[in-house]
């Protein structure tokens, strides 16, 4: 023992002799850390660090503790920071004096110390036998390296091994940033796949280090969890497609683009599966993919070297060096190789060296491209002789779409505009096809093959309009003849005469069923979901371009929606010249101060008590009413809805300094804010800095949301609300079960009140469905620990309901409308009045 005291003094660490117990998955395990103590059966480790491979099996280890000279204080660190469950316990002549449950499916809270690995702090005193247990079981990899430190000679470690990770992810970061910046400014996408797959081992090794865990989501282990999952097949996912496109295998080999694109797609599939299968599955799945896609993508190097690809000469030296650190990285995950510096940390030797060479072989090829960019301008000059051919071509392209090559849309305006010159007695019908699957589509397979699908889309598009009966050709000549336009990205263009086509409705419908059916692309069926929307002339109108308009409008409605085309309906066309101008009396009205806010009182019926009121917006003095909902909506959509959430706080302010002055100080005052404050990053400073200006007003003024708002951004909602509490600004949730929010989400909401909509309480008196629901609603919502306030009450009997269901407040026409501020105050007045009368 003395010499073990000796190597912990010298070395400031040791690594135990281990002894251990192991217990089969599924096989009861009822006896505490003294009956294992006890038992016989413990065998020697074999080798220096316990490593068990991939079992599920639960693992007792036992290890002594070096006898101290004096009172010691010690750290024990387990290394390994991707076990599910471990229990430490410390015995003192074989007595149990200290013990610790912690793990990475519990939260970083449970540990006595924010570090990745499993530490357990200690003090030991001499003239006592000390020795450890651990109980180990986990999905994943059970390895448990165990180290016993002196304290101060641990952090000293430790922050050498900070220092040098911190220039390790230096160098991945700075790569990163490099290429995203080449990326902005080129638009290449092999320079955003390369940041890409840098990020994703960033990640990887952070998540393998289980640095990711304490710093970005330390209450989350499930988080930990599934992000360790991702990482691998993110990674891999992100370096198939740098080497497809930094080798260019699209046109230089046919057959390895393909394999490469077969890995691509078996990745995507394993990121899926980890919202799928157990922790365990899914890590030897992703594992047992990247060790093939490493070789694959280091096979490919040498390949490409030899027919004579200069990338591929760095890319060869580069992706070697990662794959054998990666392979010695996996093959210790397994264990089938021992833990050491080398398989321990590969992966990041690897990568750090890879990113190098790769950083140089980019800035090879950065310097390459602009070689080539200066032949090709020297190409442009030379070709300056044929100016007449250019011209042409620069013609046809200014009429025709890029991409598809069909028509764009001057040319389909232009065509438009002459045919209903040419033709004007005749009805025709202007239709437009928006394929809204297009963006699902991008998001999913990538921009390079969003674009080769809208490529055969237009061509079987242009095919399916050619048949369509009494159709106008927009482009014919002796070469080609195009039946559809390009209006833009996913949206396509035609025209038909609209009585030939009357007279053919079965024609129609067999043309739409084939617009629908699913497009065949890398052997998957992609629906496109096109929406068609018509407009006629000259019934709707005889421009051009407001045809064209009242086609998207009409595609856009709840009838295209519903059936997949529609006609264009003025009655529901909502994009009105009207709309545009109440726009702009809106924002001078918000500039000249002529809005004003109502008042509706907020009543507690423990005590009959008016406890607070909710501001309501109004627009007076206009010839035409236009409602609080309308205003809402025109505000939120021209970008006005920020200037007038400031209005109504700073008028709410001013409207609560009144009440004061009435003697009213406990009322507080409810705002409504929209979504869009939501989402604005500055919103909730704003709010903290116009309530710092009046403290007087400090925990009087709620603010309202939705619960269908909030639903529209969950994240950006989420975290301003908790900006907006910890500032001290209550918050309430506003319509309550008008929306689908999960209870999950908002159980999580920093609000102290929740208002149940009006439509679960108009109906009460008489709705015994209602009843149930809101009863269940306030008993929920009081055992979440909120304030409970019932909206619409109008008549006497809803409101001794709802006292019966125990609803702390209530807002309605029972009390009174919405008033001005001076009527507001008469109206409170009488009741405080009436109040003092029935006391």
């Amino acid at each position: 023992m003395s010499s073990v005291q000796a190597d912990l003094v010298e070395d400031g660490y040791i690594e135990p002799r281990i002894e251990y117990i192991r217990f089969p998955y599924g096989q009861t395990d009822s006896a505490g850390p003294v009956e294992v103590n006890a038992l016989e059966r413990w065998q020697s480790l074999s080798g220096e660090v316990p490593n068990f491979g991939y079992v599920r099996d639960i693992v007792w280890l036992r290890f002594d503790v070096p006898a101290p000279s004096g009172v010691r204080e010690q750290m024990l660190e387990i290394r390994y920071p991707q076990l599910d469950s471990v229990q430490i316990f410390l015995f003192e002549n074989g007595r149990p004096v200290k013990q610790l449950t912690t793990g990475d499916r519990l939260p970083m809270s449970t540990r006595p110390m924010q570090h990745p690995h499993f530490l357990l702090p200690y003090t030991v005193a001499p003239g006592s036998d000390y020795h450890f247990l651990v109980r180990v079981q986990t999905n994943g990899a059970l390895q448990v390296p165990v180290r016993i430190w002196q304290r101060d000679a641990f952090f000293d470690h430790i922050s050498r091994v900070d220092q040098a990770h911190a220039v390790y992810y230096g160098i991945l970061i700075t790569v990163v940033f490099f290429n995203l910046f080449v990326f902005a400014a080129m638009r290449e996408a092999t320079y955003l796949y390369y940041a890409l797959s840098t990020l994703g081992y960033l990640f990887l090794l952070g998540s393998l280090r289980g640095i990711t865990y304490p710093l970005l989501w330390p209450d989350s282990p499930w988080l930990q969890n599934q992000s360790m999952m991702m990482s691998v097949p993110i990674a891999m996912l992100f370096s198939l497609l740098f080497a497809r496109a930094f080798l260019d295998l699209r046109s230089r080999s046919r057959g390895w683009d393909r394999i490469v694109r077969a890995a691509v797609i078996v990745n995507l599939l394993a990121v899926l599966g980890t919202f799928l299968l157990d922790y365990n599955t899914s890590m030897r799945l992703s594992v047992a993919l990247a060790i093939p896609c490493c070789l694959l993508l280091t096979a490919l190097g040498p390949v490409e070297w030899a027919r004579g690809n200069r990338q591929a000469i760095l890319y060869t030296i580069a992706w070697g060096v990662l794959t054998v650190g990666s392979a010695l990285t996996a093959a210790n995950k397994y264990g089938w190789v021992p833990t050491n510096f080398i398989t321990e940390f590969g992966m990041e030797i690897g990568s750090a060296l890879e990113a190098i060479l790769l950083s140089i072989g980019l800035a090879t090829r950065l310097y390459q491209e602009r070689q080539d960019k200066l032949k090709a301008r020297e190409s442009q000059l030379r070709a300056l002789a044929a100016r007449r051919k250019a011209e042409l071509r620069m013609m046809d392209q200014a009429l025709h779409h890029p991409l598809t090559k069909l028509p764009n849309r001057t040319s389909f305006e232009l065509h438009l505009q002459d045919l209903l010159i040419r033709e004007p007695d005749r009805r025709h019908a202007v239709g437009v096809i928006q394929l809204t699957n297009l963006a699902a589509i991008t998001r999913t397979l990538g921009h390079q093959n969003a674009d080769r699908v809208l490529e055969l889309a237009a061509r079987r598009f242009n095919q399916v309009c050619s048949n369509l009966p009494g159709v106008r050709p927009i482009e014919q000549n002796d070469v080609r003849c195009y039946h559809a336009a390009s209006l833009e990205s996913g949206t396509f263009g035609f025209v038909i005469d609209a009585d030939t086509a009357r007279s053919q409705p079965r024609r129609i419908l067999e043309c739409l069923e084939s617009l629908r059916s699913p497009l065949e692309y890398l052997g998957m069926q992609l629906p496109l979901d096109p929406l068609a929307g018509v407009a006629t002339y000259p019934s709707h109108s005889s421009d051009p371009n407001t045809l064209i308009r009242q086609a998207y409008v009409a595609l856009e409605s709840d009838d295209a929606r519903d059936r997949g085309m529609a006609y264009y309906r003025p009655e529901h066309d909502s994009y009105s010249a009207d709309r545009l101008t109440l726009a702009s009396e809106l924002r001078e009205a918000i500039r000249l101060d002529e809005l004003a806010l109502f008042f509706q009182p907020k009543l507690n019926l423990a005590d009959e008590r008016v406890v607070g009121v909710e501001a309501l917006i109004r627009w007076p003095g206009r010839t035409r009413a236009v409602g609080a909902d309308e205003i809402i909506a025109v505000a939120e959509q021209t970008g006005l809805i920020k200037p007038l959430t400031r209005w109504v706080l700073q008028q709410a302010l001013r409207a609560r300094d009144e009440l004061i002055e009435a003697g009213q100080e406990e009322l507080s005052v409810s705002v409504n804010i929209s979504p869009n404050n939501l989402r604005e990053q500055e919103f909730p400073l704003f709010v903290q800095r116009l309530m710092a200006g009046h403290p007087q007003h400090a925990g009087k003024i709620i603010l309202e949301v939705t619960e269908t708002s909030m639903m529209q951004d969950p994240a950006n909602s989420l975290r301003a609300l908790r900006s907006l509490h910890f500032a001290g600004i209550p918050l309430s949730i506003d319509d309550f079960g008008s929306g689908y929010s999960s209870l999950s989400y908002i159980k999580r909401l920093p609000a102290s009140e929740i208002k149940i909509d009006r439509s679960l309480i108009v109906d009460l008196s008489f709705q015994a469905e209602d009843r149930v629901i809101v009863q269940t609603t306030i008993n929920m919502c009081h055992d979440l620990g909120y304030k409970v306030v019932a909206e619409g009450v109008e008549d006497r009997e809803t409101l001794q309901l709802l006292e019966e269901m125990g609803c702390d407040m209530i807002q309605g026409f029972v009390l009174t409308p919405p008033q001005p501020m001076d009527e507001f105050m008469r109206w409170l007045t009488n009741h405080v009045m009436q109040e003092k009368r029935r006391a």
